[in-house]
């Protein structure tokens, strides 16, 4: 990395500011009623020499303006390990999912070691009115001219650079505030970097997110939820500067995705490694980064100061400046979710479509559906059960005989077969989320090793929401309590898991990985279906570990072991999980925790591009840029090696119901208005058809592909959304009893195990396929049953009034029902039909 630092610039930086006798005292001030800007002429330019705001002082950066130049392009070539301080084993060579994304962030660009750093200090400053004052600078290579804008606790900015040689040239946002590593509270770049300090292991610090990496590193847009770096110093001020919207390249041009273009960088550390949110803009090497002398770029963005914590500040700016709340004005349907429920239902009965199959292994007959994605030792012979509790679910939901008799008892058996038998220490344990049917082996995902939060997920969670509506399967209950003991042996002192066991050795893998994940919650399971405190104060002591070591330090792994174990939605499960602990033991820190979690989570979902009417085109089909935006839509791990780099977000939103909660439980609406963001208005990735939505963004509306066992997932999370939806909307009058968390793609329940009450009246819900017709998509018609009577209750998805006509077949919906009925739902408004039983 070069840095082009004059000798009077360097000695200026180490005098803090201080001028020496003689200079001329000239000053301009940017003044608002909270914050307080200074620069003072010297012989060297003008250089800010005091940055206050809301009565505190705050630490100026030395090194203030910069722009990256380099004569020659610079290579897209990944550095030599030895060059950055990693290791040439890390990502190791079977993951091949990540390597290409781990190359991408180790070029010279992203390491922020390409072409020149060139450091300067104004030559000029001119007022331009009470709140504006502009600056100017000229050298040899380029001239850049600067307006500053004040209102409040933001500052407007617009740089405007001007090429005097021709080469490739970056623009850096000019370094106001920075901070000793001591004094940060927390610095963050949504989805990709979170830190309280700069991290001692720069492969897991980059690659994970887990504190500020050592270098300058530059992040690229297409992974960044929101296009911000913040940083909050322990004094509690909140520095931030967010690019303007459309500085960064769009995800969707016209008629293709530009995941390819890098149009804005963003970092924590300016050039000379001052810890000091910067942007970069264009990037050296990138789209309109070589000029011909006399070309120019702009580069407008905000800095914003807040007397609190980040995410006060970070909730501002995803409204304030990208717009997120009003986007759900452009929100609407062109199919309605319970119409895809209806249609999904189809879809999975259907052996064709679903791929189901059902084979012999060993005294038993499993079924599945097939899995074509990448699994260990897999030849396109993967089977896999995605959700369990929606399968029981939909069984009681709809009485179908083919999912009852034909589906779940070979869906059990899958689970009988899928746990280790009578084997030591390992008994109970999951075998892995997938079987082979050639080899007729299950198998973990990515390799030959049994992982805890794999026996959380695979047998706890799935035969614990199993037993719900099979309470008197003794078997599985059985199976149950091995998998909580095998869980309660293999827990160490402090509470914590190990990430992994070898299959043949037993030895502990991955050591360099910490279980940053909700393992405990299958202990709470275990408690509340066993009775056995032992359980629930492991759950405690795995909780209470996490919190120390996940929670308040926002360090999280995720459970995908394609990508290394990338963070991805397993941090939305803690969330729900440390909620469901706390209405066990009505501990407040564990309310805190789940708040907190929830609250850092949000920043998994995409805010970027603004919501518009713009138009593009899809696949041939016309269409507006809401209805195919990432904004909304969560990562299904996101960071420099997760999936976001190649496929954008995914459309499953199994978060969306718990955001719902959440918001009854803060009152933060950023979390009411992502739930609806992601649910509402997604058409352009359904299949009409089937209802099935594309698993990644990038597939628009391919439908399940090679995932057909995602469609239960759909079914589960739509579901969780909307019953959500009901008990906020009716201020709790509508309430069904919610089953536990289902893996692995987020925190949705499963829900018809047992009845739940509609104003003071016990009632379950049920689905009856052909029974009515709504004329609006807009609308969704949810049914339950009573001993005297059916409901029918209707939901507004949309923040206009609307009139809406629903067509019924009293004998298919089983009720003295009128052969039509009409409403006028006010905006997300809620009405309820109830209608006499025959």
């Amino acid at each position: 990395m070069k840095l082009i630092l004059s000798s009077a610039i360097i000695a200026f930086s180490l005098t803090t500011g201080v001028m020496t006798a003689g200079e001329p005292a000239k000053k301009v001030s940017l003044l608002s009623d909270k914050i307080c800007l200074q620069w003072k002429s010297s012989k060297h330019g003008w250089v800010l020499n005091e940055l206050s705001a809301y009565g505190k002082s705050l630490e100026i950066a030395n090194y203030q303006h910069c722009v990256l130049y380099s004569s020659e392009k610079p290579s897209d070539s990944p550095l030599d390990p030895n060059e950055y301080g990693s290791s040439k084993k890390f990502p190791e060579e079977q993951y091949r999912y990540v390597i290409p994304s781990w190359n991408e962030a180790t070029t010279s660009v992203a390491l922020n070691r390409a072409g020149e750093g060139i450091f300067f200090l104004p030559d000029k400053a001119h007022r331009i009115d009470s709140n504006t004052i502009g600056f100017d600078h000229s050298s040899d290579k380029f001239s850049i001219s600067e307006i500053w804008k004040i209102e409040n606790n933001r500052i407007d900015v617009v740089l405007t650079l001007t090429a005097k040689k021709d080469g490739w040239y970056s623009i850096a946002t000019p370094s106001v505030l920075q901070a000793d590593d001591k004094n940060i509270d927390f610095a963050i770049i949504p989805g990709m970097l979170h830190g309280h300090g700069l991290g001692k292991n720069f492969s897991h610090d980059y690659a994970y997110g887990w504190d500020i990496p050592s270098e300058p590193v530059i992040f690229r847009e297409r992974s960044t939820s929101t296009l911000t770096s913040i940083l909050t110093t322990k004094s509690g001020v909140t520095f931030a500067v967010t690019a303007k919207p459309g500085t960064a390249a769009e995800p969707w041009g016209y008629d293709k995705r530009n995941h390819k273009e890098w149009r804005l960088g963003l970092s924590a550390m300016n050039r000379a490694k001052e810890l000091s949110p910067t942007l970069y803009h264009p990037v050296l090497g990138q789209a309109d980064s070589y000029m011909k002398a006399g070309e120019e770029r702009c580069f407008s963005f905000i800095y914003t100061i807040d007397n609190n914590n980040w995410w006060e500040s970070y909730n501002r700016i995803v409204n304030n400046i990208f717009k997120f709340d009003e986007s759900l004005k452009l929100r609407k349907n062109r199919q309605s979710l319970t119409d895809r429920l209806y249609k999904i239902h189809k879809y999975v009965t259907n052996d064709s479509t679903s791929k189901w199959h059902t084979i012999q292994c060993e005294d038993l007959k499993i079924g599945a559906q097939e899995y074509l994605g990448g699994v260990y030792k897999a030849k396109k012979d993967a089977m896999k059960n995605a959700d369990y509790g929606a399968m029981w679910m939909l069984g009681a939901m709809t009485a179908d005989s083919l999912i009852t008799d034909k589906r779940l008892p070979y869906a059990r058996n899958f689970k009988i077969k899928q746990h280790v038998g009578d084997s030591g220490s390992m008994t109970g344990a999951s075998k892995g989320q997938y079987y082979l049917r050639d080899s007729q082996i299950f198998v973990e995902e990515w390799g030959p090793y049994i992982e805890p939060i794999a026996t959380t997920y695979y047998m706890l969670m799935d035969i614990g929401n199993i037993l719900l509506f099979n309470p008197d399967d003794d078997e599985l209950r059985s199976n149950l309590k091995n998998a909580a003991d095998f869980l309660l042996r293999c827990q160490n002192e402090d509470g914590s898991w190990a990430v992994a066991y070898d299959n043949e050795t037993g030895n502990e893998e991955f050591k360099d990985l910490r279980d940053y994940r909700p393992t405990f919650y299958g202990l709470v399971i275990a408690y509340r279906m066993l009775g056995d405190k032992a359980y629930l104060d492991a759950a405690r002591r795995g909780a209470d570990w996490l919190i120390k070591n996940a929670v308040d330090t926002h360090r999280w792994l995720g459970v995908c072991g394609d990508t290394r174990f990338a963070a991805d939605f397993a941090t939305a499960q803690a969330a729900q999980a440390f909620i469901e602990l706390y209405e066990l033991c009505n501990r407040k820190e564990y309310l805190d925790a789940s708040i907190k979690t929830a609250r850092f989570y949000t920043t998994s979902i995409y805010t970027n591009p603004v919501a518009s009417e713009r138009e593009v085109k899809v696949n041939g089909r016309k269409a507006q840029q809401w209805e195919i935006t990432t904004s909304g839509l969560s990562y299904e791990h996101g960071g420099i090696i997760g999936s976001c780099n190649l496929h954008g977000p995914i459309l499953l939103a199994s978060h969306a119901g718990m955001f719902i909660r959440m918001y009854s439980r803060t009152g933060d609406k950023l979390f009411l208005d992502m739930a609806r963001a992601a649910a509402i208005g997604r058409d352009a990735f359904v299949d009409n058809e089937t209802g099935v939505a594309s698993y990644y963004w990038a597939a628009m509306n391919r439908g399940a592909g090679p995932y057909p066992h995602h469609a239960w997932w759909q079914m589960g999370w739509i579901t969780d959304y909307l019953v959500a939806e009901m008990e906020l909307r009716s201020n709790g009058n509508i309430k069904f009893p919610a089953g536990f968390i289902t893996p692995k793609v987020g925190p949705h329940r499963t829900f018809g195990f047992r009845t739940g009450t509609i104003d003071g009246d016990k009632a379950r819900l049920v689905m009856k396929p052909g029974a009515f017709e709504c004329n609006n998509p807009n609308v969704e018609v949810l049914l339950a049953e009573g001993d005297e009577y059916l409901y029918m209750m209707l939901m507004n998805d949309i923040c206009h009034d609307q009139e809406v006509s629903i067509k019924v077949n009293p004998d298919l919906l089983g009720a003295n029902a009128e052969e039509a009925y009409t409403s006028m739902l006010s905006p997300y408004g809620i009405e309820t039909i109830k209608i006499p039983l025959k």
